[in-house]
C-alpha cells in the first residue's frame, strides 16, 4: 500500500490543490465510514486506471506466504485461482487495472495491519475488519462474511464437543494475531493457556501430533483442512457471530490512504452485481454449514 498522500505545498493556491486532487484520481481525504472511506463520493472522484498507486499505472497487491487454499491455489497468488486471488483481480479490474498491471507482493499476515506505512496498495489475506485494527489501517467494505470453526481429530474427545462449555478444558490452538485466537481467549475462555502459532501450518502439525486437542480457523479453511490436508480430522462446529454482527474480511490499506474510498466502491460494486457471490460459489462452495457451538 502506498504511503499517505504527500501534503501539497503551503504556497499553492486552494484551486491548484483541488486540481491536483482530481489529477491523482481520488480525493485525498476520504470521509470516515465503517470501512475507512466514503463509497458514495468515490464513485465520482476515482478515475479508473489513474489512481495514486505506489507505482504509476500498476496496482500492488499483497498477501502472506505461503498463500493457503481455498483462498489461493498452489501458493500462486498471481494465477487468479482461489477465492481471494479471484477477488483481487476483480477489484483490480473494477479500478481500471487489468491482470498485467497487477504486481503481487509477499507481506506477513500480522505485518499487513500493524501500524506503519505500507509497501502495497492493498492487502488481501483473510484479515477481519475490527475497530482495534482500524486504529492502525484502513479497510475496504467487507468482501466475505466469515465464521470461526473448531477442528479436532475424529477419534478424540474434542470431536464430541457440542457447545462452547465442552471446549473449556481442552488445549486449543490458533495462529497468532487472528480472530480465531480471539474466539479462544474471549469466547471459550479455556482453563489452559492456548497454544499460539506463527502459521496455520504449525497449528495443523500440532493437531496431527496430538500437541493440542483442537485448533480454531475460519470455516472455509476448516473445510479445506479436513477434506484435503488432515483427513482424519473433522469440523466440530462453528461459533456464533459475536455482538449480532457478522465477521467480515476486508482489504487492508494504509491508514488515511487516498485509495480507500475507491477500493470500497469497487468492492461494493462487485457485491451489487453478483460478482462476489459467483466467485464464492466457484471457490468456497464446499464450505456448507457446520453445527453451531452454543
Amino acid at each position: 500500500m502506498h504511503p499517505a498522500p504527500r501534503a501539497p505545498r503551503r504556497a499553492v493556491a486552494a484551486a491548484t490543490i483541488a486540481l491536483l486532487a482530481t489529477a491523482v484520481g481520488c480525493a485525498p481525504q476520504p470521509d470516515d465510514k465503517a470501512s475507512g472511506g466514503s463509497s458514495s463520493s468515490a464513485a465520482t472522484t476515482c478515475a479508473k486506471g489513474k489512481l495514486a498507486t505506489r507505482t504509476s499505472g500498476k496496482l500492488t497487491i499483497a498477501t502472506d506466504e505461503p498463500a493457503y487454499e481455498p483462498w489461493f491455489k498452489d501458493d500462486k497468488p498471481a494465477d487468479g485461482e482461489g477465492f481471494e486471488s479471484a477477488v483481487a483481480y476483480a477489484v483490480a479490474k473494477q479500478l481500471g487495472y487489468d491482470k498485467s498491471a497487477v504486481v503481487w507482493q509477499s507481506v506477513p499476515f500480522n505485518k499487513a495491519f500493524a501500524p506503519g506505512a505500507k509497501t502495497f496498495d492493498f492487502d488481501i489475506n483473510q484479515v477481519s475488519i475490527s475497530a482495534e485494527r482500524k486504529k492502525a489501517v484502513d479497510f475496504s467494505s467487507g468482501y466475505y462474511d466469515v465464521r470461526q470453526a473448531v477442528i479436532a481429530l475424529k477419534d478424540s474427545k474434542a470431536a464430541r464437543a457440542t457447545g462452547v462449555a465442552d471446549l473449556k478444558k481442552l488445549k486449543l490452538g490458533a495462529q497468532v494475531g487472528t480472530t480465531s485466537l480471539d474466539y479462544i481467549t474471549d469466547v471459550v475462555k479455556p482453563s489452559q493457556q492456548p497454544a499460539v502459532y506463527a502459521k496455520n501450518d504449525q497449528a495443523k502439525s500440532a493437531l496431527k501430533n496430538g500437541q493440542v486437542d483442537a485448533i480454531v480457523v475460519d470455516l472455509p479453511t476448516a473445510f479445506y483442512i479436513t477434506s484435503a490436508e488432515v483427513t482424519d480430522a473433522k469440523i466440530v462446529g462453528q461459533f456464533e457471530n459475536q455482538g449480532g454482527t457478522a465477521e467480515q474480511f476486508g482489504l487492508v490499506l494504509d491508514k488515511g490512504s487516498a485509495l480507500t474510498p475507491c477500493v470500497t466502491t469497487a468492492v461494493d460494486a462487485l457485491r451489487k452485481d453478483g460478482t462476489l457471490a459467483k466467485i464464492e460459489q466457484q471457490w468456497l462452495s464446499d464450505a456448507v454449514d457446520a453445527p453451531v457451538l452454543k
